[in-house]
């Protein structure tokens, strides 16, 4: 076994909602002892006495807008509990769902079913058939995809994107013309999720506007 890996301390990810913050850091404070805030370049570190860490990540940058307050916790709230509006852009092979969220909340979204078909095993002229009819598949749903979601994101003045599912098809979409008028706005961070529909954007929503914590338990 590797040592490094073996001597490497347990850690996990929490998503945590900004009204649920101040609770999160008191249970966190609770099972590990005192925690001191270190700032760090990707957020907010707490480190607690037993040698317990969290990184707290803020949902968005501030953007001029930082959140305010009399620590690290209480400024992080405040900056993921600002209104900000994301357009989401989820799609696998077997569809895609869009949408615009604010406050985790979805304010507009359509979900679509294309299929395209998984890679063949097969060789010469069999192969090359199946493979541009692959990608007229994944062209019809790159379409499909962008053309809704440039309805979806219209008149909602949408501040960063997030992607989702395939990564290569996900953007793709976000570079698709009919959605040119958002190529120049930041993107999230991309999010694995399964094959979308309305649940799993109503998730990503959810997620996309809470907080994010990595928490490592002491060596």
């Amino acid at each position: 076994m590797d040592s490094a890996r073996s001597k490497a301390a347990p850690s996990r990810t929490a998503m945590v909602p900004a009204a649920r913050l101040a609770g999160w850091v008191e249970r966190f404070a609770a099972s590990h002892g005192s925690v001191q805030e270190e700032p760090d370049d990707g957020g907010l570190l707490l480190r607690a006495s037993d040698g317990a860490t969290a990184l707290l990540q803020a949902p968005w940058p501030d953007d001029g807008r930082p959140g305010r307050g009399a620590d690290g916790v209480e400024r992080l709230i405040s900056l993921a509990s600002q209104e900000r509006k994301i357009g989401l852009v989820l799609v696998r092979r077997g569809g895609f769902a869009v949408g615009v969220a604010s406050g985790g909340k979805i304010l507009a979204s359509k979900t679509g079913s294309r299929y395209v078909q998984s890679r063949s095993s097969a060789g010469g002229s069999s192969q090359q058939r199946f493979a541009r009819r692959r990608a007229n598949q994944a062209d019809a749903l790159i379409s499909a995809a962008a053309a809704h979601a440039a309805i979806v994101f219209a008149g909602h003045a949408v501040e960063y994107l997030l992607p989702g599912g395939d990564a290569a098809l996900a953007a793709a979409v976000l570079a698709d013309p009919a959605l040119r008028d958002y190529a120049q706005r930041s993107r999230l961070p991309f999010v694995a999720v399964p094959d979308p529909n309305a649940g799993v954007l109503r998730q990503a929503a959810a997620d996309a506007c809470s907080l994010r914590i990595l928490v490592t338990d002491p060596a």
